[in-house]
């Protein structure tokens, strides 16, 4: 699928697209070129450490901005596929420096559409989340303001490019996420809980980077795709990394949910099951759903139907999420 051909991803040095790196290199050796678009230097050299240009040729390394048009367009000469990965996501970031998101999310995602229409770019999979359903918060408004971009891009191309959106919950380990921090804390003999009743949706690096690739081969333009995942309740991850510790209730956040969704009960209209995923089409699609389900041999979901991570059918168990901490945060990860 990716052999041949030209590749760039924005926030290319963030754990997304390190993994994401990591395996278009192990499953594509033929890739012509993999642009890393981010604006760490360090981290950048960190990664070229691991991924130089003299073990792989095809590889480059450009610092710039989404906010950056002029950027964007330079980097995206000669590119066939663009992951777009770049964003901020720190909730309570954003309620202190909401223009600062915006200007990221939103005008970012602007400006890379614009530059890859004016570009010949054939494939956009941008990386949402699941605040971005009926979001409550400021990065999740931005983050379906982006989603709404990118599907609507597809209308007015006019170039064959083809848009679609992957939307999916917390990333198990990921930097920010709550594994790592309840690590960090339990060593002190304490877990600040927000919410005994809190839930969120758990996907791995390696799962979403599938998702990806799965997305680049068979969306059609204009698609926010799902995944089928599993939930966690908070208290549980607790148990599991410090069944010792003191859990300490300290409440929500602002901006915060105590349970998330990926799918509104009014997505269900325009939504399909295409087995492993969710597919929530354009409501102004040229196809309709039910061509589209019988296009795709899916089905369209029932009026109604919402997916929330609280009334998820498939939770994690304690003992399933050590099993997880140990195999994608901490191999000799034992419990405090």
């Amino acid at each position: 699928m990716l052999n041949d051909k030209a590749i760039l991803i924005t926030g290319g040095t963030g754990s997304f697209g390190k993994a994401f790196v990591k395996a278009v290199l192990a499953s594509y050796p033929r890739i012509r070129r993999l642009v890393i678009y981010s604006r760490d230097e360090l981290k950048q050299f960190e990664m070229s450490q691991l991924y130089g240009d003299r073990d792989y040729p095809g590889i480059r390394y450009f610092i710039g901005d989404v906010r950056d048009r002029g950027r964007l367009k330079r980097a995206l000469h000669g590119i066939d596929t663009v992951i777009h990965a770049a964003a901020l996501k720190q909730v309570p970031a954003a309620e202190y420096n909401p223009m600062e998101f915006i200007r990221t999310n939103i005008m970012g995602a602007e400006n890379l559409i614009e530059s890859c229409m004016d570009t010949g770019v054939q494939r956009v999979v941008a990386l949402s989340t699941d605040k971005a359903a009926a979001p409550i918060n400021l990065y999740g408004a931005t983050k379906l303001c982006s989603d709404k971009l990118f599907v609507a891009a597809n209308n007015y191309s006019g170039t064959g490019l083809k848009l679609s959106v992957v939307r999916y919950g917390n990333v198990m380990g990921s930097r920010g996420s709550v594994v790592p921090f309840f690590l960090a804390k339990a060593k002190d003999g304490v877990l600040p809980v927000t919410d005994p009743s809190m839930t969120r949706f758990n996907i791995s690096l390696r799962e979403g980077v599938s998702m990806v690739f799965w997305a680049l081969e068979q969306a059609l333009g204009g698609e926010i795709f799902v995944p089928k995942i599993p939930s966690y309740r908070i208290v549980d991850v607790a148990e599991a990394i410090g069944p010792n510790c003191r859990k300490q209730i300290i409440g929500i956040r602002p901006g915060e949910k105590v349970h998330e969704e990926m799918i509104t009960e009014s997505d269900s209209l325009n939504t399909v099951d295409l087995g492993a995923y969710y597919a929530i089409l354009p409501a102004n699609a040229a196809m309709s759903v039910e061509r589209y389900a019988e296009q795709r041999a899916a089905r369209p979901v029932p009026p109604g139907f919402a997916y929330q991570s609280g009334r998820n059918p498939h939770f994690l168990s304690v003992d399933e999420i050590r099993a997880l901490i140990r195999e994608h945060v901490d191999p000799a990860f034992q419990p405090v």
